[in-house]
């Protein structure tokens, strides 16, 4: 059965549509979303198996890129810009490579159209613990995380993917064990009909090990008209660490 796709939408112009990053939600983007909405129409979504989106049993990329196709024509989209960070950036560059007449514009942030190895196992665990845990309140989630998870940052993320039930427990919004099942499948690379020869911009930040420099001949394959620009100080996260400098790149690429 295909996932209901959740979206929340801002602002009046051309469209733009915001992926988010695995076990997020669009507003996790929603600085970005606050960047572009003056001059933009953005639609942040929430990818299948993540936030108030539905939930299903596979989840591949092309599964997920028919998932936001099949949101388009919900919503009469034609075509959009497309911005993705991390997962969001792989399902964009899917979508992109399966139906390049919807895609105007590519952003694709911290991540590359390769294959990457686990590693999220910390991750997972820790989700797993405080799926385990019946928590009653945020901090006793944190602290469940804390025996799996060093990286705050990681914890407050994940934090913010947590919801209160009707007998007072938190659990997670996104479809854990679906997530965790279908990983491999998250960590492909992007399948491609043919090369996408619209306009795309790669970021990523100096700092992360997602987007290294040998990937450049499997970007240029696949998006020859590519641009890589990289922030200098900024990891994974760049919306987060870094956002009036990646907000600027994104607005400045579009606008171009």
């Amino acid at each position: 059965m295909a996932a209901e796709v959740f979206d929340s939408v801002a602002g009046e112009g051309p469209d733009v549509v915001l992926l988010h990053g695995l076990f997020g939600m669009g507003s996790n983007l929603g600085g970005v979303s606050r960047a572009l909405q003056d001059h933009y129409r953005v639609h942040s979504l929430d990818l299948p198996n993540h936030g108030r989106s539905g939930w299903t049993t596979r989840m591949s990329l092309p599964d997920m890129a028919q998932a936001v196709q099949r949101w388009m024509e919900h919503r009469h989209l034609e075509t959009a810009h497309f911005v993705g960070h991390s997962l969001g950036g792989k399902v964009a560059m899917q979508l992109a490579l399966d139906t390049p007449y919807r895609v105007d514009a590519l952003v694709v942030a911290d991540i590359a159209p390769v294959a990457y190895p686990p590693s999220h196992q910390a991750v997972f665990a820790a989700i797993t613990a405080v799926a385990e845990a019946d928590c009653e309140s945020r901090s006793e989630a944190a602290q469940v995380m804390a025996q799996h998870l060093k990286e705050e940052n990681v914890i407050q993320f994940l934090l913010l993917s947590l919801q209160r039930d009707a007998a007072g427990i938190y659990r997670w919004r996104f479809n854990h064990p679906v997530l965790q099942a279908q990983y491999d499948a998250l960590l492909a690379a992007p399948e491609p009909v043919a090369p996408f020869d619209g306009r795309t911009c790669f970021i990523r930040g100096e700092l992360s090990d997602y987007v290294h420099d040998d990937y450049r001949p499997q970007i240029a394959a696949l998006f020859p008209q590519a641009d890589i620009v990289t922030l200098a100080g900024c990891g994974h996260w760049l919306h987060a660490e870094q956002p009036a400098r990646f907000n600027q790149q994104v607005v400045a690429f579009l606008d171009g």
